[in-house]
């Protein structure tokens, strides 16, 4: 009966923590909902009198609105990608590493299997890094979240104002949120600026229309100033090829720390966020290059004489093996059944 109640008391506080995380979005949520009503009715048409400025603010407002709105939906709800199954241990090596009490053959295990993968980074002991929870082999740049209770392929945080993970699967998504959020304010503040005066020194008639425009305008500035320091930080990041993690602790290799051991220059760095195609920078849809579970190192300048790729190629040859040898093991027991 204990068993019983701690369960379902700690399935209460899980739902409980479920509803209050989207507590944030809502604030965000709400707050936008009201400067579209503010700006849209309020100033455009019970304040302005020009037709064409109408109709223009209107227009440029709306294509900034639904691309904050496009934006934020993909940060939001984009699932964080987690590790695949060529990571996970086989019945076999868990049961190994599971009865292996002793931690430096446990090590030694981890190693053995990671051989076959394209792990580059290691834990501080100089281990491979494993997710007791996750049952899984880390790969570089994946980090477990207590939050979403799975590990996130290059994980750069945990992020409460769109309730989800930011990392490999919507990082170009938060970025273009934080892009057209900045863009967002600046709008609005360059438009309400002239009528925030005016009705500050009462050339405007008072009515409900002032008290919108005044709060709109000292809430788009208060955003945009607070929005341009978070952006900035992840521009700087993008720079460096680091996530947030790693700006904070530096991944480890087999040759040490090194902060910059992704760091591929400026422009690559730019193009593994946002892809090769220019043109489809700045729209919300997936363009990140690869597949979250390895990246290219500083010290490898060519593709020729990449030891990463070399890996990818040997493990995707080894799960193609494995599955032969496997299809081949049930052929044989289907001839010859014990």
């Amino acid at each position: 009966a204990e068993v019983c109640w701690n369960m379902a008391l700690s399935r209460g506080l899980r739902c409980c923590q479920r509803v209050f995380s989207w507590i944030p979005v809502l604030i965000i949520t709400s707050v936008v909902l009201w400067s579209y009503y503010a700006y849209v009715f309020e100033l455009c048409l019970f304040t302005l009198n020009n037709t064409i400025e109408k109709v223009v603010y209107l227009l440029v407002f709306h294509v900034c609105f639904m691309m904050f709105c496009w934006t934020y939906w993909k940060s939001i709800f984009t699932p964080p990608s987690s590790p695949c199954k060529k990571f996970q241990l086989s019945y076999s090596d868990k049961q190994r590493y599971e009865m292996e009490e002793r931690p430096d053959v446990q090590k030694q295990i981890l190693g053995e299997i990671a051989k076959k993968l394209p792990i580059f980074t290691r834990a501080q002991s100089g281990a491979i890094r494993f997710c007791d929870r996750c049952q899984v082999l880390k790969p570089d740049r994946c980090h477990h979240c207590s939050v979403c209770e799975t590990c996130v392929l290059k994980m750069d945080h945990h992020c409460p104002w769109v309730n989800n993970c930011v990392g490999f699967s919507n990082y170009k998504f938060f970025l273009l949120f934080l892009s057209y959020s900045i863009l967002y304010c600046v709008f609005i503040a360059t438009t309400v600026c002239q009528y925030f005066l005016k009705f500050w020194v009462g050339k405007l008639p008072n009515g409900h229309a002032k008290f919108h425009v005044l709060f709109l305008m000292l809430v788009a500035v208060m955003f945009f100033v607070s929005l341009m320091f978070l952006f900035g930080y992840h521009c700087w990041l993008v720079a460096k090829n680091r996530s947030t993690l790693e700006a904070f602790s530096a991944p480890v290799f087999v040759s040490g720390p090194d902060r910059n051991g992704f760091n591929v220059g400026v422009r690559r760095n730019v193009q593994q966020i946002l892809g090769e195609d220019r043109r489809l920078w700045f729209i919300p849809v997936f363009t990140s290059q690869g597949n979250g579970h390895y990246f290219p190192l500083k010290n490898q300048s060519s593709e020729s004489h990449n030891p990463l790729l070399a890996s990818e190629d040997l493990w995707e040859e080894s799960e193609e093996g494995s599955e032969a040898e496997g299809q081949g093991n049930s052929i044989s027991r289907t001839q010859n059944p014990t």
